[in-house]
């Protein structure tokens, strides 16, 4: 059997990871023209489907790996005021795994065939039951099955369910991350928790390494390279509605909404890496009407983007990527047909799905009450 994955991101990848060591040949297009030619190094929460299925999807002699490069973590989600006074709650506390996505990419692209600036521009399905996948800058690939792994905007999503799109909640945010040191210590508390000021939000969550990523491979993995770099806050302003940076810096426009604000939450602002700072938008997308079972099926954001506030994208395409890897190996080892292995991962797929973006925008007024939920 051999898998063609759209798209390098996390469920992707891990996708072609679990494949792989199953002994199914899979090999990723990603559309950038290179693996870091965007920075994607904000920590996530993995809740424990979430961080088993990755886990699931590893070989097992990097899972000490793994463990080293997380971090346990509990917050009581608080509000507090731009001066850190707690004056309410978000809900009850929430716990879970964190983890750097630049770091947890690197090392699923260990070991895959990765092509770079391979930008899908369609796909035939072929007399025989397989699939081509068609790019703009390379020459097709044939496989029995294509994966559209390619994010909000996808392709693959394009073609086999053109009247499934994006929904814009008008909702933009700024993330940035600051190194942090002993400075910032006196605001520990404000981690995971939201600071509300007039007409924004700014959330805050530490990333703190067991053993720097790094030095970990070398100890303990040496033939996985992962990113030097050390500990850190990650830090996202979500903007009034349909907010723009006007021209200025994505620092500069966070800090024009924090006058009078506690001088430590501006210099965690002023001491961000300008690099790694970017407006985003939040777009959804609703798992619709679902299209007849073929040899091309969609995972991650490619069918059911969430709302970065329901803390369940990365866990539900990681979700994706181990019940499709479990069906998968069901086929190659001959114990069903590849489309009724499809047909049960879809199913699946399309009930918690759903279900993670509904949960996801019930979250979201609570950091911006005038988003666009329909």
């Amino acid at each position: 059997m051999r898998v063609s994955v759209i798209g390098a991101g996390l469920g992707g990848l891990a996708l072609a990871q679990g494949l792989r060591g199953a002994g199914i040949e899979a090999e990723v297009f990603e559309r950038d023209p290179g693996i870091v030619a965007r920075f994607q190094g904000y920590r996530l929460v993995l809740n424990p489907v979430g961080f088993q299925a990755v886990r699931d999807c590893l070989p097992t002699r990097w899972h000490p790996l793994l463990d080293e490069i997380v971090m346990e973590a509990s917050a009581e989600q608080l509000i507090l005021d731009p001066q850190l006074n707690e004056i309410g709650k978000l809900g009850a506390a929430r716990t879970g795994i964190v983890v750097d996505r630049q770091v947890l990419r690197h090392l699923l692209l260990t070991g895959l065939t990765v092509h770079t600036d391979a930008a899908l521009t369609g796909y035939d399905v072929l007399p025989d039951g397989r699939v081509q996948a068609n790019f703009a800058h390379r020459e097709p690939a044939t496989a029995d099955l294509l994966v559209g792994a390619d994010g909000v905007t996808s392709a693959v999503r394009g073609v086999l369910s053109p009247d499934t799109i994006p929904t814009d909640t008008g909702v933009r945010f700024v993330i940035g991350r600051t190194p942090l040191t002993d400075e910032f210590a006196d605001i520990s508390k404000a981690f995971g928790s939201k600071i509300a000021g007039d007409g924004v939000s700014l959330l805050l969550g530490a990333m703190q390494f067991r053993t720097p990523p790094k030095q970990a491979a070398e100890q303990l993995a040496p033939e996985v390279t992962l990113p030097d770099i050390g500990d850190y806050v990650r830090w996202a302003m979500i903007l009034p509605p349909n907010g723009s940076l006007d021209n200025a810096t994505a620092q500069d426009a966070v800090l024009s909404h924090m006058q009078g604000w506690h001088p430590q939450l501006r210099a965690l602002i002023e001491q961000a890496d300008p690099d790694n700072s970017a407006l985003l938008s939040i777009r959804v997308v609703h798992p619709g009407r679902r299209w007849t079972t073929g040899p091309v099926t969609l995972l991650g954001d490619a069918i059911h983007a969430t709302s970065p506030t329901g803390g369940n994208g990365a866990n539900t395409a990681l979700r994706d990527a181990d019940v499709l890897r479990r069906s998968l190996i069901e086929a190659a080892e001959g114990r069903r047909d590849l489309l009724g292995a499809v047909d049960d991962y879809e199913r699946h797929m399309f009930e918690y799905g759903a279900e993670a973006v509904r949960t996801s925008l019930e979250r979201l007024p609570a950091f911006a009450p005038e988003a666009k939920l329909s």
